[in-house]
């Protein structure tokens, strides 16, 4: 399965970088690509293992916020 995060609070690389690891850290997922221009996260991952609101709550853990 894939989502597509809209994320405020990042301004850097660092921001990015923080974003990737929260989220790769979660069980089942397969795949990160975020975007600092486009404000946004790509995730792919295992439906069976993870769920869309666990991943949000990662993000947030991580110091940012998930529009919409």
């Amino acid at each position: 399965m894939e989502q597509v995060f809209q994320i405020e609070g990042m301004s850097c690389g660092g921001c990015v970088a923080s974003v990737e690891r929260a989220l790769r850290a979660q069980a089942g997922v397969q795949q990160v690509a975020v975007s600092l221009a486009d404000k946004q996260a790509k995730v792919a991952f295992d439906a069976a293992q993870m769920d869309v609101a666990r991943l949000r709550a990662a993000i947030e853990a991580a110091g940012f916020e998930v529009v919409g």
